[in-house]
């Protein structure tokens, strides 16, 4: 195993048989090393493979100003959400986290700790994410014997939701959150009811409107493949259902200028009644 970069004196970069990059760290590894020396297996303590090039000088930059534990930190909460969460996730997730989590302890620190405006939302919508970022928040506590709050759970877990964007940056993520909060509330006040927010056709509901609010930021469209007659149909026998999509499709044509297709129309209308009508 030879150096191919040495990121510091604990942390460098080589690459697998199959050609991988794979991130080593261990006690002074790269310590008065030089590219092209071997590394001692003895002294590798952790390894993390990145799939993606060049993301290894991102780290690198980072870690001139940032200690290691935030790299060793990253990796074990990526680690995690890659065991629970059924996307991928990118590799730029290591530079993002490596860079939040050291500022947020920072700020800490210096006791000025900031709300996240989306918590409520976060904790709503992206259960599962939401659910590791409080495990991510334990480990962070524990392992530097601090206290952040819960705000930075929400935080994280937009990372994750982020990085399923792969490289998006933080403000589309956003953007889909706000999104989704603001058809869901559309729904709620043309039917006058409260959404069960624990059932699959909620959670079917929801899946549904990030990738609709995804589609968007990446300026991807569905092409009108309709069936007229199919489309008439439903129109008639989801009345008030399709009148909601419609009204969807107005708020999202005049806050965002996006013209939805009549496919769109059509699966938020058989949505909106199946979670509707059962509730």
């Amino acid at each position: 195993m030879k150096i191919k970069k040495i990121l510091n004196n604990n942390v460098a970069l080589t690459y697998n048989e199959q050609h991988q990059e794979v991130v080593v760290m261990g006690l002074g590894l790269a310590f008065q090393k030089k590219e092209g020396d071997s590394i001692d297996p003895e002294k590798v303590e952790k390894t993390f493979i990145l799939e993606h090039k060049g993301i290894s000088n991102k780290i690198a930059e980072l870690l001139k100003e940032i200690p290691e534990i935030y790299l060793e930190l990253a990796h074990q909460i990526i680690e995690l959400a890659k065991s629970r969460l059924s996307y991928q996730l990118d590799d730029y997730l290591y530079v993002a986290l490596i860079d939040h989590l050291s500022f947020a302890v920072e700020r800490h620190k210096l006791g000025y700790d900031l709300k996240n405006a989306l918590l409520w939302e976060i904790s709503k919508y992206y259960k599962q994410e939401y659910k590791i970022a409080l495990e991510a928040l334990d480990i962070i506590n524990q392992e530097l014997n601090i206290q952040l709050p819960e705000d930075e759970a929400a935080s994280i877990a937009l990372h994750f939701v982020n990085s399923q964007l792969s490289g998006e940056n933080m403000s589309k993520t956003i953007q889909v959150t706000e999104m989704v909060n603001d058809i869901l509330n559309i729904v709620k006040y043309y039917f006058q009811i409260d959404l069960d927010e624990d059932s699959v056709n909620y959670e079917r509901f929801l899946t549904h409107l990030r990738f609709f609010a995804m589609r968007f930021i990446r300026k991807e469209k569905l092409e009108d493949t309709y069936d007229e007659f199919l489309y008439e149909q439903i129109k008639v026998k989801y009345d008030k259902a399709y009148r909601c999509a419609e009204r969807i499709a107005s708020y999202i044509k005049k806050d965002y200028n996006w013209s939805i297709s009549h496919d769109e129309i059509l699966y938020l209308t058989l949505h909106i009644h199946r979670l509707t009508n059962r509730i």
